[in-house]
């Protein structure tokens, strides 16, 4: 692994701080013909629930914002206080709870039941509109001359399961989102906990749906999907919440990500909920193993998702967390040609890991 980068100077500020960034290795390479042609670099770990390192590539220690990745963590006080069950939550619910959906029909449907029976409609989301990343789902909408609102938000499922854990604390639904929030407290101490790490190491910012984002460790967020998806060690209420969240994604893969070119929702269907996955902006993915005691967690540096994908399912392969069969069904994921507009193979993305 390479060194941490150094500290930075007192006093330093701005660009420059920016510009401090780990030397990650070489993780993808795409060609055009026989020669390189871009890489993509970044960095991967394989952890158990203790936090131990079992393998791992580029600095992996370093503090990342890990996005969407962690909603099975953001999920969690919505079973454990009971709201969930106070509003008739059941199994398709939670995996939208923890999705980044597609906004098709079947996710936007399911998201408004969860709004009314809180009282609320998508009014209260504040997640901001957003077209749906379903190609079909967005035709549909301009055929009909309307645009992408709050509830076709990727988010809108953890949202809707954030202001469920708000009316039941009986909090103001309008501060669901504050940091200081009696809802927000509990979603960061279990971000925390399942992260194992210690509280001044938990930072936020703005994510892309307004909620907070958290940075921590690539081997934290690791960390969390090997206790989420291996919850013996954990009390009581929380194995449960785990385990419930951990059915609701094998019962419902398309919920969690959409019914086409969504590596989430394949990775459940191939392996028959076997792996738990989620992916997180800006190139942050995890996935934890059920029954293994460990989780992958991986960051592209360049935030993209051709490396991304590939790194996964290559990562997963070489490991034997794949079978033969389920590898070969994930195939074009790892190593896909790359093809110009008249289809003709110009390429192909080679991981080297």
């Amino acid at each position: 692994m390479p060194n941490r980068p150094p500290v930075p100077p007192a006093g330093l500020r701005g660009p420059e701080l920016h510009q401090i960034w780990p030397e990650n290795p070489v993780l993808v390479r795409a060609t055009r013909g026989t020669e390189t042609e871009s890489v993509h670099r970044g960095a991967w770990c394989v952890v158990d629930s203790t936090g131990a390192l079992h393998e791992g590539q580029g600095a992996f220690r370093e503090p990342i914002f890990v996005r969407s990745a962690i909603k099975c963590a953001q999920a969690l006080p919505l079973l454990e206080t009971g709201a969930a069950a106070r509003f008739g939550f059941d199994s398709a619910d939670l995996a939208l709870a923890v999705s980044s959906h597609d906004a098709e029909p079947c996710h936007v449907e399911r998201a408004a039941s969860m709004l009314t029976r809180l009282g609320l409609d998508e009014n209260a989301l504040q997640c901001g509109p957003q077209a749906p990343g379903n190609s079909e789902a967005r035709f549909e909408l301009r055929r009909a001359g309307q645009r992408g609102t709050r509830i076709h938000n990727n988010c809108s499922g953890k949202h809707a399961g954030f202001l469920a854990l708000a009316r039941h604390l009986d909090e103001d639904p309008a501060r669901y989102l504050a940091e200081d929030s009696l809802t927000q407290r509990h979603v960061r101490a279990a971000v925390r906990d399942l992260a194992g790490i210690e509280d001044f190491e938990l930072t936020t910012a703005i994510d892309g749906c307004s909620a907070p984002t958290f940075r921590m460790p690539l081997t934290g967020l690791a960390t969390a999907f090997a206790r989420v998806t291996n919850p013996a060690g954990l009390e009581a209420s929380r194995r449960a919440a785990c385990e419930q969240i951990v059915a609701a994604v094998r019962a419902h893969p398309v919920l969690l990500g959409g019914s086409s070119k969504r590596l989430c929702t394949d990775l459940v269907r191939v392996t028959r909920g076997r792996l738990f996955p989620k992916i997180g902006a800006e190139g942050v993915y995890a996935v934890g193993l059920p029954g293994e005691d460990a989780a992958l967690a991986v960051k592209m540096d360049d935030g993209g998702q051709r490396g991304l994908h590939a790194v996964v399912v290559a990562v997963l392969e070489r490991l034997g967390h794949l079978s033969r069969d389920e590898a070969h069904a994930l195939a074009a994921w790892r190593s896909p040609i790359l093809r110009n507009w008249a289809g003709t193979a110009v390429g192909e993305l080679f991981v080297e890991i």
